[in-house]
């Protein structure tokens, strides 16, 4: 169905070729999973399929590129389009329309599928990706995951025979991921659609895979059945981890097979004292004083008739870093905006007590960061949304920066956002323009953006999207850092191996209210939708991630030594 014949891809502005002599067969019903960092090569790869590279992106392709005998060096995308299917990593930046059932049958209109079969397609769609309800929604009125869900289901009604995937499930809570996976799953087994689909959260898509394509890094792409390549990939879900580490072989993809590989482990680890998943914050709430207090937050949008956000209290103390988790919809980015300031509030109050000033000075009393002025509630609340380049509206990194320190001056206590910068993301040269920067250097830019003004609270919507497990790290890192200096973090999250191992709290949203609140380790091992796959496996044992895991079989070799 797809073939690459020495298949090599440069672009005017780098030194070393993107993809290099690429021979690659993709048969029709497979899907390919295609795995490696950030920054490798994967969206160009999957560009390569629908023409998009060299098209639209510029640069030159040496080789040929062949989908069901259509060479695409001589086909732009718009004559693949009955063949192709592709979704990008944000769903906004392909709607052309402006409701979901719009959006839904735009594709089979340009393509010219009779009436009655668009209809049938339709509500097909609708009914496997759970958007029935949404249908006459205004698409920008959609969580991200909505929207995602929405992309996918236009791209599906035009039936092509190749889908090509980027990151489609990033925005997804882990239920709405599922469904969608399994639609995938049904037409790669059933239709013999074949996919291709770049992922960073592979905890989620692994067991699916037929083959995976690994880019390490230097332009070649290795390919082979999953087991096998993730003996050595650089990047593995947690579940591969923990494998490696426990020597376990056949090394398991998914957690069933996990759990039976890990009985010996579990036993060995049932009498060994529990490593912390992370630093344990002050216990003591004089330590940790409170910079936030929330009480009877709403949020009506108009034209609906439930609230978005239904009378919520919520507490936020300096060196805690809380994960906001929920279905999508259940009003978690709604939440944000109207305790940063200048989203919709219907009622309740906000007060935020200002970070790092003395008691003694007389703006140190709390503030509602909405009735100030856009600098001061800067200065109480930082928010990064759900797409960051929505803050992003200069030619380069450099002006950015230098607009973010003149907003700042006039607080004059702000750090100059070029050292926050680097401290975040070294290397980024301020000539770069913001829009060309990776998914997780636009973050760290707009994270640097938000800190010159210092703010107490931090608040981040989605912050993973696009970013690889090292990328991950490096942020938990940076909240980790913070927490100490102080501050509050609140990240809004689907990514449950990422609350395991950042999160001190989690706060569980459903239908615009808090469902729970609690220590991490307490809320998402009771629950089978939010646990991280290493609580899946050594269940009952309350053990969060692989590091922890393996501190305790560290502990528990030591414990038998002793003996």
């Amino acid at each position: 169905m797809i073939t690459f014949d020495q298949v090599t891809v440069a672009y005017d502005d780098t030194t070393e070729p993107v993809l290099r002599d690429v021979d690659l067969t993709v048969e029709e019903g497979e899907l390919c999973l295609v795995v490696g960092p950030t920054g490798v090569g994967k969206s160009t790869l999957l560009g390569t399929v629908n023409g998009l590279v060299p098209h639209f992106t510029g640069g030159t392709l040496y080789g040929t590129v062949t989908v069901d005998g259509r060479d695409t060096a001589g086909h732009p995308p718009r004559e693949l389009a009955d063949v192709v299917g592709v979704v990008g990593q944000d769903p906004l930046d392909g709607f052309v329309t402006d409701t979901v059932e719009e959006e839904l049958a735009y594709a089979m209109e340009q393509l010219a599928v009779p009436a009655d079969t668009m209809r049938k397609r339709v509500e097909e769609t609708l009914d496997l990706l759970g958007l029935a309800d949404l249908r006459h929604r205004a698409l920008h009125e959609l969580s991200g995951g909505q929207q995602q869900r929405v992309a996918i289901g236009s791209v599906l009604t035009a039936h092509p025979r190749v889908l090509v995937l980027d990151e489609p499930t990033s925005a997804l809570d882990p239920t709405a991921a599922e469904e969608v996976l399994a639609a995938i799953t049904r037409l790669v087994h059933d239709l013999g659609v074949t996919v291709l689909l770049a992922e960073h959260r592979l905890e989620r898509v692994v067991q699916y895979a037929d083959r995976v394509l690994h880019l390490p890094g230097d332009g070649r792409v290795e390919s082979g059945p999953p087991a096998e390549m993730f003996r050595t990939t650089r990047v593995a879900p947690p579940v591969v981890q923990l494998g490696r580490r426990a020597g376990w072989d056949p090394l398991p993809l998914s957690v069933r097979d996990a759990r039976r590989a890990a009985a010996p482990l579990r036993a060995r680890l049932k009498d060994t004292a529990v490593p912390p998943a992370r630093p344990l914050p002050p216990a003591s709430p004089y330590v940790r004083p409170r910079l936030l207090d929330a009480r009877g937050v709403s949020v009506l949008y108009r034209g609906q008739v439930l609230p978005a956000v239904r009378e919520i209290d919520l507490e936020l103390r300096g060196g805690e870093t809380v994960a906001l988790m929920g279905r999508n919809g259940s009003g978690k980015s709604s939440l944000l905006w109207a305790l940063q300031g200048s989203g919709h509030r219907t009622d309740g109050t906000v007060r935020v007590t200002p970070w790092g000033v003395s008691k003694a000075d007389p703006s140190a009393r709390a503030q509602d960061p909405g009735s100030v002025s856009p600098t001061r509630a800067r200065r109480l609340v930082g928010l990064v949304p759900q797409t960051p380049t929505d803050l992003l509206y200069l030619e380069s990194v450099k002006q950015e920066l230098d607009q973010a320190d003149a907003e700042s001056a006039t607080e004059g206590t702000g750090p100059r956002a070029r050292d926050i910068l680097d401290r975040l993301a070294p290397g980024i040269h301020g000539t770069t323009h913001p829009r060309d920067l990776s998914e997780g250097q636009k973050l760290a830019l707009v994270l640097a953006i938000q800190l010159s003004a210092a703010p107490g609270v931090v608040l981040l919507d989605e912050p993973t999207r696009g970013l690889d497990y090292r990328a991950k790290a490096q942020l938990t890192d940076i909240l980790d850092a913070l927490a100490a200096e102080g501050r509050a973090v609140v990240v809004s999250t689907h990514d449950v191996e990422f609350v395991a191992r950042t999160a001190d709290r989690v706060v569980v949203m459903a239908e615009g209210e808090t469902v729970a609140d609690g220590p991490a380790a307490d809320v998402v091992v009771s629950s089978p939708v939010f646990a991280p796959q290493v609580a899946k496996v050594l269940s009952p044992l309350p053990y969060l991630t692989v590091d922890q895991a393996v501190a305790g079989i560290a502990a528990g070799s030591e414990k038998g030594g002793d003996e």
